[in-house]
């Protein structure tokens, strides 16, 4: 009987997955962020720049998280890409409208945006972590 590669990766725990999840997550979020605020800066309308900040910080996230996270080697690789496409395409509206509602409902002042983005990150962050654990990387037994 020849293992499959997936047989030869260690299985990683709640606490391992989520320290992981952490710091890859804020790496990611450093991209989004950064990404962000660099398309402010160009002019960008704040809405058309969270999207596509959303949408760089997705991908290093989708690569880093499914080797270093949830070692989902190659494994349902076009279940994995599609699970978690549509997950993050939820956790998008949900990023991309709380970012929006929190800019609506905060005065001006200076912190409104950082604060907005903050919040958003982490309503999406939680949602992401829940179901990449449980659905789209879920350990195969």
């Amino acid at each position: 009987m020849t293992a499959t590669p997936e047989a030869d990766v260690p299985r990683i725990g709640l606490v391992d997955q989520l320290g992981r999840f952490v710091l890859i997550g804020g790496f990611c979020a450093l991209v989004d962020f950064g990404v962000y605020q660099a398309l402010l800066q160009f002019g960008l309308w704040v809405h058309l720049a969270k999207a596509l900040s959303f949408i760089a910080g997705t991908t290093t996230a989708y690569f880093l998280n499914r080797r270093f996270t949830f070692a989902a080697g190659r494994r349902d690789g076009a279940g994995q890409v599609g699970g978690f496409a549509l997950l993050y395409t939820v956790t998008f509206f949900v990023n991309v409208g709380t970012n929006a509602l929190l800019l609506t409902l905060l005065p001006p002042s200076g912190w409104e945006i950082a604060l907005a983005w903050v919040v958003a990150q982490g309503a999406a962050t939680t949602i992401n972590f829940v179901l990449l654990r449980t659905v789209v990387f879920r350990a195969v037994s």
